[in-house]
């Protein structure tokens, strides 16, 4: 069996469930904080409402989501390093800049996940416009990661 293609596949698509929800938390954030302006009672239910939907997106998608693709991305580097006899290519600038762009995507899940209760508790200091603005860093943070391994450019 060719366990690296079968990592490879479980990873991408632990990947794309991760990122998938990642895009979409911050626009019903976004959504949450827009409803400040409106009469308490449409308020009140359609933020309640929105919470319990970014309660779920955060727990039943997001969050195993990435414990997944952290399994499956551990699993490839072991493969990839000949089942842990070299791991020179793990300082190679295409593996650093991939998992430096790991480390900060899974920074930016920590802040969303604390900003879910920020909203819950009706601390969050965030606009609608701050959400959108920056709805699209994993995207941005995806295509850096997925170039340089697919390229695996060095100096």
């Amino acid at each position: 069996m060719d366990y690296y293609n079968l990592a490879r596949g479980f990873h991408i698509l632990a990947v794309i469930a991760w990122m998938a929800g990642m895009l979409f938390l911050p626009r019903l954030f976004a959504y949450d904080a827009e409803q400040n302006n409106k009469p308490e009672l449409l308020r009140g239910e359609m933020q309640a409402l929105l919470r319990t939907w970014q309660t779920r997106l955060l727990r039943i998608i997001i969050n195993p989501a990435m414990i997944l693709a952290f399994i499956f991305g551990g699993w490839l580097l072991w493969l990839r390093s000949g089942e842990g006899a070299d791991w020179s290519f793990a300082h190679q600038p295409w593996m650093v800049t991939k998992l430096t762009g790991v480390f900060l995507l899974a920074a930016w899940h920590g802040f969303l996940a604390g900003q879910r209760k920020k909203i819950a508790a009706g601390t969050s200091k965030y606009s609608g416009r701050f959400w959108r603005m920056t709805n699209e860093i994993p995207f941005l943070l995806a295509i850096i990661m997925v170039l340089s391994v697919t390229l695996e450019w060095t100096f």
